[in-house]
């Protein structure tokens, strides 16, 4: 997610802590790649205009050219902009004793899913939603509603027969206020521009139904498409607010930074991926700090705070404070975390994590993860509680059953090993101490992130001839008589 203005910045960023000293020349260079970063990645130009108007107006005065730590004036001075220009928002959908919530947008947008998504979240928040299948004009719209509906335990009203969506409106209205449903999410149809025909559909629906919120579901790949429909959307209905979606395919960000200027609309939500799960609602100061690559701590808060169970959390901690630590609870903690979403995703709300994810390159952590998991499975309760225990033939018992290398098994009780040593030394200390030791950590990964992963050993498919068999002998005797020679000068003195 916004990788290509991420880096962008991070270039923009360097240039001004390369200068030996700061002139007002240099700062307007380093504004420039900002600026060359913006537009790069698709944010409409009357925006980038207006927006480095402010920042060189505040980065160009005294105060950042004779600052000790400039680059950090200048990051801070470009994250409070970017919170301007994306807030603020009010991410609360204020609903009465009976809500009704109307989506629409272009075919192909991810409309139907970010019902369902939306549906969720509301139900997570105590609310009893059912989901009104009204796109009548794609008819696979339906039966998606409906499979998607089963999976969150929500009800679906459809109608396969009617032709009127206005009147399929009003039944599934009529039909959730007979089931004591509180709110209804109605998915209105789509097409794959905008015409009269649609724009028609959606008013008459927005007069006779006089929906709460009006919500449009929007592509952030399309980029400035994305603010062109969202204008033209606000122009017809008068929307409350705007859902981006396919954020995880968007390398640029563009359309996120554009769409609440140009069209005076708020971005509410973002779609993260194709899980159900991943519909967040935004936050401009969380967005800012991701897109200068320093996370997002509240959004990752807020996940595990719906996701995880809390009472096991509680059992864990519990069980670190003491210095107690086993295989179980490793499991448990690796389990809880996939909960989350995918492990890539999450490091990139983590700060300073950011440079880690790009390290591992093309390992596959959650993989790894499952892998991890398998091989705990195997093992008995005994084993878990106890991992000196493991016998080679335990090892190849476990390596079976798991489907992997019995020294895989060797590696995570090493991993293991390390990591209860460390909870151990956390469960003694004050926050202080402990936010320094998980720095230490931090570093560590940083230095090796293929093993603190748990990465599995993989062959380099090549075979050394006699000539570089020998040649590696011939190394290794030669770097073992040198450690023979130091050990002797060490003891004669």
């Amino acid at each position: 997610m916004f990788d290509s203005l991420q880096q962008g910045l991070q270039r923009a960023f360097k240039h001004i802590t390369g200068q030996a000293r700061l002139t007002e020349s240099n700062m307007r260079e380093g504004l420039e790649l900002v600026r060359r970063a913006l537009l790069e990645a698709d944010v409409s130009f009357p925006v980038v205009k207006q927006f480095m108007q402010q920042v060189s107006q505040r980065a160009l005065g005294q105060q950042v050219l004779t600052s000790l730590r400039p680059t950090e004036a200048l990051m801070q001075i470009v994250y409070e902009e970017l919170v301007k220009l994306m807030g603020p928002v009010d991410t609360s959908i204020r609903l009465g004793s009976f809500g009704k919530i109307m989506l629409c947008g272009l075919q192909g947008s991810g409309k139907t899913t970010t019902c369902a998504k939306l549906a969720r979240l509301l139900k997570k928040a105590g609310r009893r939603p059912l989901m009104i299948a009204a796109d009548l004009q794609r008819p696979a719209a339906i039966q998606q509603l409906i499979v998607l509906g089963e999976q969150i335990d929500v009800p679906v009203y459809a109608d396969l027969e009617s032709k009127d969506p206005v009147a399929v409106c009003q039944a599934g209205i009529a039909e959730a206020r007979q089931r004591d449903a509180d709110v209804v999410l109605i998915d209105t149809a789509g097409r794959l521009h905008i015409d009269q025909e649609l724009m028609k559909q959606l008013q008459e629906i927005d007069r006779r139904v006089q929906p709460d919120h009006c919500f449009l579901v929007v592509d952030s790949m399309t980029g400035q498409d994305a603010v062109n429909s969202a204008k033209a959307f606000n122009d017809a209905l008068e929307l409350n607010g705007v859902i981006m979606t396919k954020l995880d395919g968007d390398q640029r960000g563009g359309a996120v930074l554009s769409v609440k200027a140009v069209t005076g609309v708020p971005i509410k939500f973002l779609g993260t991926g194709e899980h159900i799960q991943e519909l967040e609602p935004f936050q401009p100061e969380g967005m800012a700090s991701r897109i200068l690559g320093m996370g997002d701590m509240m959004e990752l808060v807020r996940r595990a705070q719906m996701e995880m169970d809390r009472e096991k959390l509680r059992q864990q901690e519990e069980a670190i404070r003491k210095g107690q630590f086993t295989l179980e609870d490793f499991r448990g903690l690796l389990q809880q975390t996939s909960r989350l979403g995918p492990l890539s995703k999450v490091m990139g709300l983590l700060p300073g994590m950011g440079a880690l994810k790009d390290m591992m390159g093309d390992v596959d952590a959650d993989r790894d993860f499952r892998r991890l998991r398998g091989i705990i499975d195997s093992m008995t309760p005994e084993e878990r509680r106890n991992p000196k225990i493991i016998t080679h033939s335990r090892r190849r018992r476990i390596a079976a059953g798991a489907g992997v290398q019995p020294h895989e098994v060797n590696e995570l009780i090493k991993q293991f090993d390390a990591m209860a040593s460390i909870m151990k030394q956390l469960s003694g200390k004050g926050l202080r101490e402990r936010m320094r030791a998980v720095q230490e950590i931090q570093q560590a990964m940083a230095a090796n992130p293929a093993a603190a992963l748990g990465r599995a050993k993989r062959g380099t498919g090549k075979r050394l001839s006699p000539k570089e068999r020998a040649k590696l002998r011939k190394q290794r005797e030669k770097e073992a008589r040198r450690r023979r020679r130091l050990q002797k000068r060490q003891k004669g003195r």
